[in-house]
């Protein structure tokens, strides 16, 4: 049997990307070969894409809605062929070059070169465990919706002898950090990417080699090396001396006039997709001026969408705003004197040079941001810069809830095995208004004009880890969050604040959020404006409850008593969300919270 990959095909020579409409086969089914497998969409055209080979399919590496770059695997289909007459087109290499008469001196050495490599990737039956194989270890999927990882740190150098599912090396995402176990049993005889490299899913990150796979890539180790050392060298020398001629080669707007195309890992560590680096190099946007654009993609990715909106902005600007004029040839540039303000550098921050930070008052500590608190920084600002932020509070009376709560708690316990707190009472009676409020559970679709409502609740816990905040903030989800009645919100709670703090959370643990509650209130502070959770619309935030004199009308009049009450806040998006209704959700949600059941059975 073989498994036969099928990819993203090219539609076009500027097209570097396709989304998938529908599926015309599931898993399981045959298909013979050039069948329609599934239906794709790209900026072109739409199309369907065929079967490679007649064979099942069994497995879809592509969702419906998916957006794949060109070339990338979406589906396996297996085939009653054998590996070697996959790799080789139904016969061996060898055979093909006996059979064939060459007509040229140089096309029997193609051949040749092609049998060495297809004898090398997939060994005939016989012989694999005689002759070993190189078997590729790629960046895994670590979630729905994360596209790309960091390495962190290798657990093995090359030449080791690593065990199948023996930890290879440690990677991170925005979602989760992980361990990478090697497929199989052999030594690890190429690394390909550096710690502190991000590079995409699926991507291949190390080779492993077993057998005389494993000696013949040690043989090679120091000619490739060599090699690699030598190429450096070279390129460091080409460079530096066309560094002065690429810097004159502006065009009156200041970007570089046809420019080369930007790399696809920039220094600020963000993957930039291969038409994300075709819109640039047309547009003749330097790599710098490429990593200053904010994206709204998962990590700050930059889009297409953010390529267009950045480029209407940018021919919108003044002429003026251009670079100033040249010196005239052979001239000294004469060094400025004047004060400038300080100037806005890359992601909206204040450039370093303008601020001097460099030279801070002596009794200072710089400490290094680690990748959490980096993506944490991103994430905030990217938010206040996508949503209309508007906050507002509304001061709760929780006396009937705290008094059914600690009347109830130790008979909650005894019931359902599980711990009951304020939060997912708070999380009941905020479903129960979103049902009367469906667009609080929405987002927005900015290159479409649309608001995408969600029928499910799926429910955001802001978690602090550990001691005192300082590891971090990190956003677990409850979904369908709607089904769950009481019992069900507690364990949830319960169960995702435990592997929070842990660090056992799963990547799909934190993906797929419409609303987020947090609690600032567990630091006993009153009032918050938290900040929105991207894609969402609105974030709840709660305080600490306290005793407070309260003025309370009564059939005699008007009488003061100490009451448990708490400050709701809600920040929301103007953009969809008014006002008006904003403030009419928080006071539905004020309503449900003071008229708790007291009654209520456990």
């Amino acid at each position: 049997m073989a498994r036969v990959e099928v990819e993203m095909p090219q539609m076009g020579e500027s097209v570097m990307e396709g989304t998938v409409i529908e599926w015309a086969k599931e898993i399981g089914d045959s298909v013979e070969e050039d069948e329609t497998l599934l239906e794709i969409a790209t900026d072109k055209v739409d199309t369907e894409v065929p079967s490679p080979q007649a064979g099942i399919l069994i497995e879809k590496l592509a969702e419906e809605g998916d957006t794949i770059e060109v070339g990338q695997a979406i589906a396996i289909i297996e085939t009653d062929a054998d590996e070697a007459d996959v790799s080789a087109g139904g016969g061996s290499a060898e055979e093909e070059t006996e059979a064939e008469e060459p007509e040229t001196e140089e096309e029997p050495q193609q051949e040749e070169v092609v049998a060495q490599e297809s004898s090398e990737e997939e060994p005939s039956g016989g012989d694999t465990d005689e002759e070993g194989e190189r078997v590729e270890v790629q960046m895994p999927q670590m979630g729905e919706s994360v596209m790309e990882g960091t390495v962190i740190e290798w657990a093995k150098s090359i030449g080791d002898e690593v065990e199948e599912d023996e930890t290879l090396l440690e990677i991170s995402t925005d979602k989760v950090d992980t361990e990478v176990p090697s497929p199989q049993a052999g030594t690890l005889v190429e690394i390909l990417v550096e710690e502190g490299d991000t590079v995409e899913v699926g991507q291949t990150i190390a080779i492993i080699a077993t057998g005389k796979a494993a000696s013949a890539s040690a043989d090679t180790k120091s000619a490739s090396t060599a090699d690699t050392q030598k190429t450096k060298e070279e390129t460091t020398s080409t460079q530096k001396t066309e560094s002065k001629p690429a810097e004159a080669s502006t065009s009156s707007n200041g970007a570089p006039s046809g420019g080369t195309e930007p790399q696809r890992i920039g220094s600020d560590g963000r993957f930039y997709s291969p038409l994300v680096r075709s819109i640039a190099k047309e547009e003749g946007i330097s790599q710098e001026e490429l990593e200053s654009i904010e994206g709204s993609g998962q990590g700050g990715r930059v889009s297409k969408e953010d390529m267009m909106n950045y480029l209407k902005e940018r021919k919108a600007q003044p002429e003026q705003q251009s670079q100033p004029a040249a010196q005239p040839s052979g001239g000294l540039s004469k060094p400025s004197t004047e004060s400038k303000p300080a100037s806005q550098g890359k992601k909206g921050s204040i450039s370093a040079g303008e601020l001097d930070i460099q030279r801070p008052s002596e009794n200072v500590e710089r400490i290094k941001m680690d990748r959490m608190r980096k993506m944490i920084a991103e994430h905030m600002v990217r938010s206040k810069q996508t949503s209309a932020h508007v906050t507002t509070f509304s001061e709760v009376d929780v006396t009937n809830l705290v008094r059914w709560r600690e009347e109830n708690k130790h008979k909650f316990q005894e019931r359902a095995g599980v711990k009951l707190t304020y939060t997912p009472l708070f999380i009941e009676k905020i479903i129960q208004a979103i049902r009367e409020f469906p667009l609080i559970n929405s987002s927005v679709d900015t290159e479409n004009d649309e608001i995408i409502l969600k029928r499910d609740i799926n429910f955001g816990l802001a978690v602090a880890l550990g001691e005192g905040g300082k590891g971090g903030l990190i956003v677990p989800v409850i979904k369908h969050a709607q089904d769950k009645n009481l019992v069900g919100l507690a364990k949830s709670v319960n169960d995702l604040a435990l592997k929070a703090r842990n660090k056992n959370l799963n990547p799909d643990d934190l993906v797929g959020g419409t609303i987020t509650l947090t609690n600032y209130g567990s630091v006993g502070n009153l009032m918050g404006t938290p900040i929105i959770n991207q894609p969402q619309v609105a974030i709840m935030g709660t305080g600490a409850i306290e005793k407070r004199p309260v003025v309370r009308e009564t059939s005699e009049g008007d009488v003061i008593a100490i009451r448990h009450m708490m400050y709701l806040s809600m920040s929301y998006d103007h953009r969809i969300v008014d006002g008006a209704h904003g403030g009419a959700f928080l006071n539905r949600v004020k309503e449900l919270l003071e008229d708790f059941d007291t009654d209520r059975a456990v």
